[in-house]
């Protein structure tokens, strides 16, 4: 008869964790910004190695263990078919001209002093209004990144903002996952928790476009050369007109309309190949130069094509071929690849009780309530480091805290607060998290790379820990007219 397995020790659980981080730390040191191409999976598979002999050790069998690997990844289906969604969508938008469209529209409108700023905001109402910060990354976001290449900006810079934007409006919003995730796992009423989140996030948001407003006044150089430049190549080699924004707009209202993700981004991708047979024939018939079937076939098999191995651009102008010339399901399968192996780590840690061991030992040692709100940030931080998937960083915090919060008085949205405040922003922040893999691939720019300039993701956590440590704004379960102490 098969023994009940034992729970690990806090030494036992801090090896696999101990591991990842330094084989982590050697991929960066010897891959730089190429480490999520193949050196971070492996670390990660090493790490969840290391956790298996543990459960192993402890009793656990491997049976178990495999159908955890197979229900953590399970989880994270939905995100990775979201992301080959992604790439489909930005290469039918290419093929189309809905990129160029944007990008051309905006090199003519927008001050370049003041692109960041602008970038931000526009990104911040757009996630606002649909509640997705993925879906903005992944419309606008080509755009604006598209933009800056084309001036002459920083990408890093550019993904920074636009990150910072799409949290913004993501984390405000009723429509949003994580926000509804988070109140409920504290059963706190939706809006309470929305507007108990101001508190934090607007002072957040106006340190972070200040930032961006001070980046921009030291973006000189030949920046209005470089946009007559490229707003002229892109008008001699592409169709440009407004109609071409419609994709992005029909995008926008399903995704408004709370229709899921997956079937939004995948029919804005199909209705951007209906736009390319319609307006593109010349770039096609470019695209297409080596097709030798049937004529009448031509701009489905470019369709096709833009969908799963991206746009290829053939202009004059090397820099615009680098710029569009991207996109398609199978530029996605690096970061499958890396989402993959961080949930089989995640999930094995979960299941042999490593996690939940690091997770108590820590619980143990919180004395006040600056220390527990401390403390469930920094844990927030970590389960997004740990597990690699932002719902698993708000749930598990959420539910292992919630009594520690009413032990010491604290009202439930001082914690669904302090869940977003960290778990939600952070998760952008880490090069495995499904959320940091999707920017990174989405955006073209390393997670490591935009992260000194996501300023909104991580001065949300530091905002939120100055509250907890001067006791500024917490609300207590004993304070029944709901008032604020301060």
């Amino acid at each position: 008869m098969h023994k009940s397995p034992r729970a690990p020790s806090l030494l036992q659980a801090l090896l696999p964790l101990s591991i990842l981080i330094a084989l982590l730390g050697l991929s960066v040191y010897f891959f730089g910004d190429d480490a999520s191409s193949g050196a971070n999976q492996i670390a990660l598979l090493l790490a969840a190695g290391a956790a298996a002999l543990v459960g192993l050790k402890n009793g656990y069998r491997w049976d178990d263990m495999e159908k955890a690997i197979i229900e953590g990844i399970s989880v994270s289906m939905i995100a990775i078919l979201i992301l080959l969604c992604v790439g489909a969508l930005i290469g039918t938008w290419l093929l189309s001209g809905t990129v160029q469209t944007l990008i051309y529209y905006g090199l003519l409108l927008i001050n370049p002093d003041y692109f960041l700023f602008t970038a931000c905001i526009v990104c911040a109402v757009t996630a606002l209004c649909i509640g997705s910060s993925w879906t903005v990354a992944g419309t606008l976001g080509i755009a604006f990144m598209g933009m800056a290449q084309a001036m002459g900006l920083s990408a890093a810079m550019t993904a920074g903002a636009v990150i910072s934007g799409a949290y913004f409006g993501d984390k405000l919003s009723p429509l949003s996952d994580t926000t509804n995730l988070a109140s409920a796992v504290t059963g706190v009423n939706l809006f309470e928790h929305i507007r108990y989140m101001l508190w934090t996030t607007l002072p957040s948001f106006a340190i972070a476009l200040a930032g961006f407003l001070w980046l921009g006044m030291g973006l000189h150089g030949n920046v209005a050369g470089n946009i007559v430049e490229a707003a002229n190549a892109l008008k001699t080699n592409y169709t440009i007109t407004p109609m071409l924004l419609i994709p992005m707009l029909l995008v926008f209202i399903m995704a408004w309309r709370r229709m899921p993700a997956l079937p939004t981004i995948f029919i804005g991708a199909l209705i951007g190949g209906v736009f390319a047979v319609f307006y593109q024939k010349q770039s096609i018939g470019v695209m297409m130069a080596d097709y030798h079937g049937p004529e009448g076939l031509k701009s489905v098999v470019a369709v096709w094509q833009a969908l799963a191995r991206g746009f290829v651009s053939h202009t004059t102008s090397a820099s615009l071929n680098e710029l569009l010339s991207r996109g398609g399901m199978s530029s996605m399968l690096p970061t499958v690849w890396l989402i993959l192996c961080a949930m089989t780590f995640g999930s094995v840690m979960e299941k042999v009780g490593l996690l939940q061991s690091i997770l108590h030992a820590i619980a143990r040692r919180i004395e006040s309530v600056s220390v527990l709100i401390v403390t469930t940030l920094f844990t927030c931080i970590s389960a997004n480091i740990v597990t690699s998937d932002q719902y698993i960083a708000i749930v598990l915090p959420g539910r292992m805290f919630r009594l520690e919060y009413e032990k010491h008085r604290l009202a439930g949205r001082m914690l669904s607060r302090t869940l977003e405040d960290s778990a939600t922003l952070t998760s952008a922040l880490v090069p495995w998290n499904t959320c940091g893999a999707y920017m990174a691939a989405t955006l073209g720019v390393a997670t490591f790379t935009y992260l000194p300039f996501a300023f909104f993701n991580w001065v949300g956590p530091l905002v939120s820990a100055l509250y907890a440590i001067t006791r500024f704004r917490l609300a207590y379960l004993d304070d029944e007219s709901a008032s604020i102490s301060g």
